[in-house]
């Protein structure tokens, strides 16, 4: 006789349903959030004091030379929006790998002191040692380094507890931030204002010689990340049962830091601590994606769109222009204040 197959239970067929609708979700917003990025992209080429279409941009793109727009789109907003771009995947990504890693949504370096610990350290070298350019960059990325290291080391007792590195990273914050305080308490005008885009995060004067050291750090660190997405994702299960399912949880940890800081401090000496990009890109993209799967790449494209759209804001839209970091500022300031809260309501802590 032949055996009949028995027939599958409907719960299996539940489960199968819905991790085909949540895939077909994510690949669909993940499909839009690029489209988004894109179209900010080139509105951001177009957009200015002359508005250029995209025929006439599309040209100088591809090489060709546009009398007017060749050094308009060329030479100025070219390398800004492709900076905008690299920096906002940079931030999103790095971002949000620590707020996976840690589970928490306070675990952004934002927060826990990896930009401000740049920020401070860019500022001491352009005010006090006199450095300019090349220096104050290669400075800011030592320090993001030094700063995660010194972290780590502080919260590592038996491995490293998430809510222990939050704490830590936000006493050093405050920290950084007074020497900063200061560092422009005694700085003359121009090292003042110099020493001011290092706290606000700014597009303004870009160059390719600033935006190609930040593309090199995506491309290379960017896929190291992207390969820790199953290990990441496990880390959420708690550092017991993520070594249970064979995942080395330090050398995880640490890969993962090494990546994310190394982009935030390439991203950061280019152009600034861009504030709260890297802290809201997760969040936004854990709320458009739905429950389960990496949020890597999303947050990655939601980062990009909002230094893209932000800038884009902060020239043209206020009256006056504004610094990309101060737009970015004013959207992240009341959604910290509003995850503290609520955490502090729902009985949750760090």
């Amino acid at each position: 006789m032949t055996a009949v197959a028995a027939p599958r239970p409907a719960t299996v067929d539940a489960v199968a349903r819905g991790r085909t609708r949540r895939a077909a979700r994510r690949r669909l917003v993940v499909a839009v959030l690029a489209v988004l990025v894109v179209a900010a992209f080139a509105a951001s080429l177009m957009i200015g004091q002359t508005f250029y279409p995209p025929g006439d941009v599309l040209r100088v793109v591809l090489g060709q030379d546009v009398p007017g727009a060749s050094f308009t789109v060329g030479r100025l907003r070219l390398p800004r929006a492709v900076l905008a771009v690299v920096a906002g995947l940079s931030f999103g990504l790095a971002g949000v790998t620590f707020q996976t890693m840690l589970r928490n949504p306070l675990a952004s370096p934002d927060v826990i002191g990896i930009t401000s610990g740049a920020s401070a350290a860019a500022a001491f070298a352009i005010v006090f040692l006199g450095w300019s350019g090349t220096a104050v960059s290669v400075t800011a990325i030592v320090a993001a380094l030094g700063v995660a290291v010194l972290m780590y080391t502080l919260a590592f007792t038996d491995g490293v507890a998430g809510t222990r590195l939050i704490l830590i990273g936000i006493g050093i914050a405050a920290m950084s931030k007074s020497i900063t305080s200061y560092v422009l308490s005694k700085a003359g005008a121009w090292d003042f204002a110099e020493a001011l885009r290092w706290l606000t995060g700014s597009l303004n004067g870009t160059t390719w010689g600033a935006t190609v050291p930040a593309l090199l750090a995506l491309v290379v660190l960017g896929p190291l990340l992207l390969v820790l997405t199953r290990d990441l994702s496990g880390l959420q299960l708690g550092d017991d049962t993520a070594s249970a399912l064979g995942i080395r949880v330090e050398r995880t940890r640490i890969t993962a830091i090494v990546g994310a800081v190394g982009l935030l401090a390439f991203a950061t000496a280019a152009c600034g601590p861009i504030a709260f990009v890297s802290f809201l890109a997760g969040p936004i993209a854990a709320r458009i994606v739905g429950p389960n799967g990496s949020l890597l790449v999303p947050a990655a494209l939601v980062g990009a769109l909002l230094v893209l759209v932000a800038d884009l804001v902060g020239q043209f839209a206020l009256g006056t222009r504004f610094p990309v970091g101060v737009v970015t500022g004013v959207l992240g300031a009341p959604y910290l204040i509003y995850l503290i809260v609520r955490t502090n309501r729902a009985g949750g802590s760090l």
